[in-house]
């Protein structure tokens, strides 16, 4: 079930995406594969006590702001596609990795960019403090309690071994998370405002 709504809404997000204007533009081909590709190793460095409860940062928000909705799901799949051929994820699981590890965070990052965009001033500190920062903790908060609800619901793990061995983690990765991804964005905006779809000179910093 899970791994057929994953695929859905990837053909969706592909389905929707500008592939002429893509196959056109060599130097946005090269931006959406490297930065599927840093999050390769990003999401070998993981760390946990039981199968399937391992944590890794997710780097997914920066993902998101940079390549959109559409184009940061692929580039997040072809990421999760090769982390487990090479082991560190297993196939059984590829499904729930897809759409609560991918899909949902990667979801929950754009829809807090589009609430930031719609209902805040429009200020850099406004895109980096909260599009950035806070919005990768809350995207790593809401990925961590997915993947526990689901682990006790398909009742690989009871509710209190996760509650002790990967929620009590949590907080530990909350302020990590947001600083990686808040600083990453800052250093796109200020040197490379270009790669970062999400973010318009007009909005942010003109007559500011």
């Amino acid at each position: 079930m899970m791994l057929v709504l994953g695929a859905a809404v990837m053909l969706l997000a592909a389905w929707r995406v500008n592939w002429h204007a893509l196959i056109a533009d060599k130097s946005r081909q090269h931006l959406c594969f490297g930065a599927g590709m840093a999050l390769v190793p990003l999401w070998m460095l993981q760390a946990g006590i039981r199968e399937g409860l391992e944590v890794h940062f997710l780097g997914l928000t920066t993902l998101a702001l940079m390549l959109g909705w559409r184009l940061s799901q692929l580039m997040a799949l072809l990421a999760l596609l090769l982390v487990t051929a090479f082991g560190f994820e297993t196939w059984p699981e590829f499904g729930a990795n897809l759409v609560l590890g991918v899909i949902l965070p990667i979801a929950v990052s754009y829809f807090v960019f589009l609430l930031t965009y719609s209902y805040l001033y429009r200020h850099l500190f406004v895109y980096i403090f909260v599009a950035g920062f806070f919005n990768a903790a809350l995207t790593m908060a809401v990925k961590s309690l997915a993947m526990a609800g689901y682990m006790v619901w398909s009742g690989q793990y009871g509710w209190q071994m996760v509650q002790n061995d990967y929620l009590s983690i949590l907080p530990l990765l909350l302020f990590p998370e947001a600083l990686l991804n808040g600083m990453a964005i800052t250093l796109l905006v200020v040197f490379r405002p270009q790669w970062v779809c999400t973010f318009y000179d007009r909005d942010y910093l003109i007559n500011k």
